[in-house]
């Protein structure tokens, strides 16, 4: 029996709600395929502030790095908007993710069959798009010294060295090799210094990788493209910045960004979570989608754990609720045979399994 020690952070809102849904369904596939999870709650994020006045706590820090991988919900809410910035919940995720060194976020983009009509683009745009967008995560404009603001200005510097690069090159690269063998680089080489380094070290780094296509494309223009034509794309790697935008861009594609996850990796270990925020206004109602964290906690299994007949199991038990009819209500309007609440969700995918 394979035996991994899963950190658990529930954090603010609906956090709890979905995590929750998704442990639920890991201890049924671990049943299934005789796998034992183990797993330790930990605090971050606004619920942490008011316990202990730090948003991410020493305890939680040493925990996830000492854990196998990391589930993660969402954290922040308004509750905290007038902190310090420097002890919201947000400075909390920075640093986390900083002393994490999950340096290379992937994020998927894909539409379900049943889903099509979700999106606000024509179906015959969006119909079989399956995207991963790789993006740098701790590194770039938003960790560049040097970085201020006085009374007349504010600054803040885009940093980008070489190894920084190569590392989340490979990554999108090896990526790419287990997909559709394409790589699009998204920079502003044309404007930026720092995007020409990035531009020249992919070009090297893609000469080790015969079997991948690579090509690049200027932030702006791939912004027009993922609305114009999502299909060309396959694996999109990018840095820090771009990557935040268009991964959110190209996260609405699907129709609802309840649908999907996100892996954050790095050296030491890795955290799994869905894209979207905490909302606030809708948590403990019980109609949150739980199927960004459900799936998050399948690319836990793939990417971390190498359980690739486990993760199959719960996507293909996603798929198969979304093609039962079953939706949360974020998609009562689309195809709807029988709306259900978030843990009813959770029980439906994990009978599937």
């Amino acid at each position: 029996m394979a035996n991994y020690n899963i950190s658990i952070i529930k954090g603010d809102g609906i956090g709890p709600e979905i995590v929750d849904e998704a442990i639920k369904v890991l201890n049924v596939v671990g049943k299934k395929f005789d796998i034992n999870f183990s797993y330790t709650e930990y605090l971050m994020g606004g619920c942490a502030i008011d316990a202990t006045g730090n948003p991410l706590p020493q305890e939680t820090v040493d925990g996830v790095l000492a854990s196998d991988a990391c589930l993660f919900g969402a954290i922040g809410g308004q509750k905290w908007d007038n902190l310090p910035r420097e002890l919201r919940p947000e400075s909390g995720l920075l640093r986390f993710r900083k002393e994490m060194g999950v340096f290379a976020n992937l994020r998927p983009a894909m539409v379900y069959d049943e889903l099509v009509d979700a999106s606000s683009l024509k179906p015959s745009v969006i119909q079989g798009v399956d995207i991963m967008v790789v993006r740098e995560l701790i590194g770039g404009i938003y960790f560049g010294e040097p970085k201020g603001k006085d009374e007349f200005k504010g600054w803040n510097t885009m940093v980008y060295t070489v190894p920084e690069i190569e590392r989340i090159a490979h990554i999108a690269f090896k990526l790419a090799l287990k997909r559709g063998k394409k790589v699009c680089s998204i920079d502003k080489a044309n404007v930026l210094d720092v995007s020409q380094l990035w531009r020249d070290t992919v070009i090297r780094i893609g000469a080790q990788y015969p079997d991948v296509e690579l090509t690049h494309m200027y932030v702006d223009n791939a912004a027009m493209q993922l609305i114009a034509n999502p299909r060309q794309f396959d694996v999109m790697l990018t840095g820090n910045i771009f990557g935040d935008i268009l991964s959110d861009e190209a996260s609405m594609l699907s129709g609802s960004i309840g649908l999907l996850p996100s892996a954050s990796t790095g050296l030491k270990t890795a955290v799994y979570e869905p894209i979207h925020g905490s909302a606030p206004d809708i948590a403990g109602m019980g109609i949150a989608n739980p199927i960004a964290t459900i799936s998050s906690a399948s690319m836990m299994l793939r990417y971390s754990f190498g359980e690739e007949k486990a993760a199959d199991a719960i996507d293909n038990a996603i798929k198969k609720a979304m093609k039962d009819g079953f939706r949360t209500k974020d998609l009562a309007a689309f195809g709807a045979i029988e709306v259900v609440n978030t843990s009813k969700m959770g029980d439906i995918i994990a009978l599937n399994i």
